[in-house]
């Protein structure tokens, strides 16, 4: 059996760092003093598995039975590999966002928005053997949130990303091109590097469209290496 490929940590600056100055909320939540390393138990490092058969797929955030939501549909596609390009296959991905008026179907959310009766605004999807992943959706609005003055969130997902344990969770947002409200973001930019913070925006692309019916954008994700997709965000 060869050797397994060596591993490559992140180089500095292409992950968010526990506190950005600029994002408030990370003021009350950083650690303030060096972490402290728990080795996982069995229980930790080995279960539950992530399987259809257990939590079963919902790729379709688009339609509430049978009733299409509101707003500009579309659909997401990527893939899942490691540092070097090999998939990632049969990882178990949760989605969740905004609907197109930029309200989260969540009783928390008190934004002067409406609701939309036919969108959950959550979904699950597995990768393949390939590490390939999709689903439908609808383009999230922008919302107003109180880290500043006229501060706006811009259009996002939130991506959820098990490996084999709850241990092994990592958690990302996807942006899409052109969003005017990316550089006024406190969390976007909360990433230092900016070929780094690049890879949160999704890449619209024709081939993924599907005539008079729904956009096509691609989000690939990198789970670790020097080309790692910014997690913890």
């Amino acid at each position: 059996m060869a050797d397994p490929a060596p591993f490559r940590p992140a180089a500095p600056g292409t992950q968010p760092p526990y506190d950005v100055p600029a994002y408030l909320g990370t003021r009350k939540r950083h650690p303030l003093q060096q972490p402290v390393r728990l080795d996982p138990t069995l229980t930790e490092a080995n279960g539950p598995r992530f399987t259809p058969a257990l939590f079963p797929a919902d790729a379709d955030l688009s339609r509430v039975d049978g009733h299409s939501a509101q707003g500009q549909r579309i659909i997401v596609a990527g893939t899942v590999t490691d540092e070097d390009g090999r998939p990632v296959p049969h990882t178990m991905l949760e989605l969740w966002q905004a609907n197109a008026a930029g309200r989260y179907h969540h009783p928390a959310d008190q934004h002067d928005a409406p609701l939309d009766a036919h969108f959950k605004g959550s979904g699950r999807v597995f990768t393949d053997a390939a590490g390939r992943y999709r689903f439908l959706s609808v383009l999230p609005g922008a919302y107003p949130w109180p880290n500043h003055k006229n501060a706006w969130r811009p259009n996002h997902i939130h991506f959820s990303l098990f490996g084999p344990a709850f241990a092994t969770r990592l958690i990302t947002q996807m942006y899409f091109p052109g969003d005017p409200l990316l550089a006024y973001d406190p969390i976007y930019n909360g990433v230092p590097d900016a070929a780094a913070r690049a890879r949160l925006v999704a890449a619209f692309e024709l081939d993924l469209t599907e005539p008079d019916y729904a956009l096509g954008y691609r989000f690939d994700i990198v789970l670790r290496g020097r080309g790692a997709t910014p997690m913890g965000i």
